[in-house]
């Protein structure tokens, strides 16, 4: 399957102080995430088979594309659910937390 989120083909000007992180929560949304739909990045976000899954797999992110803009989540006040992801799957995480997981990223 090859999914991936569609948009923007320049690289980020800034350090974004937060970026997406998929959790164990996240299955894929069985090949129709709305996550990638709502990504505003070109291949920031795509398809990871998981063969231990059967046929579900799961989104990854990529975080030298990220750019921090929390539509993957769009959660709204008190939790209310607007767009992106309905099961929690995608964390926001600090910059810095996921430079120390993938190592030193440019911009």
């Amino acid at each position: 399957m090859e999914l991936r989120s569609k948009g923007i083909k320049t690289p980020r000007k800034k350090k974004p102080k937060v970026l997406a992180v998929t959790n164990e929560c996240c299955t894929g949304c069985s090949g129709s995430p709305a996550c990638v739909e709502y990504c505003p990045v070109e291949d920031c976000m795509f398809w990871v088979e998981d063969p231990e899954s059967g046929h579900f797999g799961r989104i990854d992110v990529n975080p030298q594309l990220c750019i921090g803009c929390e539509k993957c989540t769009s959660k709204g006040p008190n939790g209310a659910f607007l767009d992106g992801c309905p099961w929690d799957a995608i964390d926001m995480v600090s910059f810095v937390e996921v430079e120390k997981r993938v190592g030193p990223m440019a911009i």
